[in-house]
């Protein structure tokens, strides 16, 4: 009966309703215990209680706020009872300006722990001590060293690590790993060796020198969600990801779609036009360097603020010029560029070519019919084998504006080509082929 209640506090509480149990301390005896909400003073004597020398599951929860030494105490008195699976979450540790990392007690019998530690700096353990049968292994907040904690755990297979802090770069060199995920508030690179990985799941801030090594022939899903807006080096001065000289990058995702990729992009327009304290020092041309996959599909979103994108859309196509769909958002487009604006030149973007022989689909959202948008389209049509083109007007774009006739008239010089446009309001079909 007392195995199923779970939680150590009510299988004690219900001992005081027998004399029997209150005398012989039945909770003593389960091989799954569990404290939560538990003070700190009376958790630590709950502990030292426990009648059995190896735990199935050990599950803690602190609320309390609770010294880095007083931490590093519950650790220890959690390997002496040598779990099966081990969770720890202390919510608030107060950390001295000298702090030394902790280290980690071996868990011998572990297979699965869960540490969430409030920034708790870690280290490994000594050396030559490892977790020999850990499987799973989840930190939250804690700061240590990765490569030197994953290779003293030579079965581990899923590996999380979430907003660690103070971590600027990820290490993990593994022949078992085969389940990765990172979310981080900031990183400069990832290194990563594993050759059974299969799934790896980015999510971070990234620092505008950000790199990234990856080495994975049996990786089979792959999320990348990186957004980089400037960092401060030196007063005044932020510095950015750049394209084309007056476009900055903001943030990008890569996921799966069917058998290939999609890489997303939101992309914004570089204030270095009107201000000179943004510092563009690295071009979107070094994502070269990434070992991205081969890329099936662009998605871009861009925060245009009313100027012509033509030319950084081809710029991008240059760089993935194999994908085979191709999806524009754009956003925020209510301002008028202003008469002579460098986002215009050269304007020969538009009498260029460029092969792009697998691209098929097309999709524009937000598109109002401006003369650059309708040359963006004829330079698609030209330069791919198209089969589909959908274009869904802004919100205050009238269907029978000079514009969209234009767009119109070129859709009707390509008959082989589904095209389709859509209002935005209730996706009303007003175009078809």
């Amino acid at each position: 009966i007392l195995r199923r209640l779970r939680c150590t506090a009510a299988a004690a509480s219900t001992s005081a309703l027998s004399r029997r149990w209150r005398e012989r301390g039945l909770w003593r005896h389960l091989p799954e215990q569990s404290f939560r909400g538990v003070a700190h003073g009376a958790l630590e004597s709950a502990l030292a209680q426990v009648a059995l020398p190896k735990l199935s599951l050990l599950d803690i929860e602190i609320t309390d706020r609770l010294p880095a030494e007083s931490a590093a105490s519950l650790l220890r008195a959690a390997a002496r009872l040598d779990p099966v699976e081990l969770s720890l979450v202390i919510a608030w540790v107060v950390r001295s300006d000298e702090s030394v990392p902790i280290e980690l007690p071996s868990f011998a019998r572990a297979t699965s722990i869960t540490l969430r530690l409030h920034n708790l700096p870690l280290s490994a353990p000594a050396q030559g001590v490892e977790f020999p049968v850990l499987e799973r292994l989840s930190i939250t907040s804690g700061s240590f060293d990765t490569g030197a904690l994953i290779s003293r755990c030579p079965r581990l297979r899923v590996l999380e690590l979430i907003y660690c802090w103070g971590i600027e770069t990820i290490t993990v060199h593994s022949a078992t790993i085969d389940e990765l995920l990172v979310i981080s508030g900031q990183l400069r690179g990832v290194d990563i060796m594993a050759p059974m990985l299969r799934k790896f799941t980015l999510h971070s801030d990234v620092s505008v020198d950000f790199n990234i090594s990856l080495l994975a022939p049996m990786m089979e899903n792959l999320s990348l969600k990186c957004w980089s807006h400037g960092q401060r080096f030196v007063p005044a001065v932020t510095e950015a990801v750049g394209i084309d000289g007056l476009w900055r990058l903001v943030r990008l995702e890569l996921g799966t779609e069917g058998s290939g990729f999609i890489l997303g992009l939101d992309i914004g327009r570089s204030v270095r036009l009107f201000f000179s304290n943004i510092l563009l020092l690295f071009d979107i041309q070094s994502l070269e360097m990434f070992p991205l996959p081969k890329i099936s599909a662009l998605e871009l979103c861009l925060d245009t603020r009313g100027h012509v994108y033509g030319g950084v859309v081809l710029h991008l196509l240059r760089i993935w010029n194999g994908i085979r769909r191709l999806k524009l958002v754009i956003d925020r487009d209510m301002e008028v560029c202003p008469p002579d604006c460098l986002c215009d030149q050269p304007e020969n973007w538009r009498s260029q070519n460029i092969s792009l022989m697998g691209l098929e689909v097309v999709e524009i959202k937000n598109f109002k019919g401006r003369s650059h948008e309708v040359d963006f389209l004829k330079l698609l049509f030209r330069c791919a084998p198209l089969t589909k083109v959908t274009v869904e007007l802004a919100s205050k774009v009238e269907p029978n504006s000079r514009g969209c006739k234009n767009a119109y008239k070129l859709f009707m010089k390509n008959p082989a080509v589904e095209c389709h446009v859509n209002l935005k309001r209730g996706n009303k079909v007003i175009y078809e082929t």
